[in-house]
């Protein structure tokens, strides 16, 4: 019988981005330095600690490190955007879509890069298809989309020595048309979906959260704490 690899579990119900980026980037330093510790002196090793967070976020566009503002199409000075640290290019975060942050240390899940991503993404494609919504990747493209043109699951992360931060966002009930201010990801010939309008009914929130729980511990081989 495999050991299942211990998580450290919050869920925010809803709080600013900021607020929560801040948080995370705590959590994500704290693993890190562990690391760095147990290298140092290997006859006092400290156990690394994971963590994941739930949170729905307020109104707010991120991009990217590598994103271009030319991806925005308002004036940036009129709106709120955060250049933050993590991969792809520019999103929006609200309410009614649920934010999945894993802050890991993928030694830990004996996990590489692009297996973590490819494992993010099975979680959503098992979890929407819940609702009868059959996902799907495209190749050369981190995420999940649904007919191959609308996506319903963006993924974005920042890693350092295999630590892993940001994550998912899930587009749940979220307001849609926030995304017509800006070319979501980067990428000009696709669009945005959500659970909601896909199946066209409400969709309760702590449905979806215990789905998502549910095939993380699955993919992942987790136990929550």
């Amino acid at each position: 019988m495999f050991n299942k690899t211990k998580v450290f579990f919050e869920d925010f119900k809803k709080k600013k981005f900021k607020e929560t980026w801040v948080y995370q980037t705590q959590l994500f330093n704290n693993i890190i330095n562990i690391k760095l510790y147990n290298r140092l002196n290997k006859n006092k090793i400290k156990i690394v600690p994971n963590y994941l967070l739930f949170v729905e976020h307020n109104h707010v566009y991120t991009l990217g490190k590598r994103g271009s503002y030319k991806n925005l199409l308002f004036n940036k000075k009129k709106k709120s955007i955060l250049k933050i640290d993590r991969g792809g290019d520019i999103t929006y975060h609200g309410p009614g879509q649920l934010v999945c942050y894993p802050i890991f240390d993928l030694t830990n899940f004996d996990l590489d890069i692009y297996k973590y991503l490819r494992f993010l993404e099975e979680v959503i494609i098992k979890l929407i298809y819940n609702y009868g919504i059959k996902g799907y990747r495209i190749s050369n493209k981190t995420g999940v989309w649904v007919n191959n043109k609308n996506k319903i699951c963006a993924i974005g992360i920042r890693i350092s020595r295999f630590v892993t931060m940001h994550g998912l966002a899930l587009n749940v009930n979220t307001d849609l048309s926030y995304f017509n201010n800006i070319i979501p990801c980067g990428i000009k010939n696709k669009g945005v979906t959500s659970i909601n309008v896909e199946t066209r009914y409400i969709i309760y929130m702590y449905e979806v959260k215990l789905l998502l729980k549910k095939n993380l511990i699955y993919f992942f081989k987790i136990k929550f704490i």
